[in-house]
């Protein structure tokens, strides 16, 4: 399983630190949906899903996270706890999202807008897929 975890360029003085981010330079599509997930509490798995046609940034832009990918043949576990960096997760990736430090603020960029039709819940129906679209 390739995991691509992108450094974003951070620009910095004595006033602070700034990362700008622009679709199809810095991000890797069109960007069509952001959301947030925030105030989650430490023992709860958010996610536990697939996307069928939906490329996403995850970035924790505050505090810090761990997400477990799955691709239906191998899993990885990454740390999110920079707001500099950005973890891609492509479509047919089953993602779970744990372990959320009490300040966590995940920002996700995604590829489409919400459309439920589009997500696999399931995780039978999600290797049965998987296997497919590695076909």
């Amino acid at each position: 399983m390739q995991v691509i975890k992108y450094v974003f360029q951070g620009h910095g003085d004595d006033r602070g630190q700034l990362v700008a981010l622009e679709e199809t330079k810095d991000i890797p599509f069109h960007i069509k949906r952001v959301y947030n997930v925030y105030k989650t509490s430490k023992d709860v798995v958010r996610g536990h899903c697939a996307y069928r046609d939906n490329d996403e940034i995850m970035i924790c832009i505050h505090g810090s996270c761990k997400v477990r990918l799955d691709d239906g043949l191998f899993t990885k576990e990454v740390s999110l706890e920079n707001p500099y960096e950005g973890l891609y997760i492509p479509s047919y990736m089953w993602r779970e999202i744990f372990d959320f430090s009490e300040d966590a603020v995940l920002s996700v960029l995604a590829s489409n807008i919400y459309d439920e039709k589009n997500y696999v819940r399931d995780y039978n129906e999600f290797l049965r897929l998987a296997e497919k679209a590695r076909d």
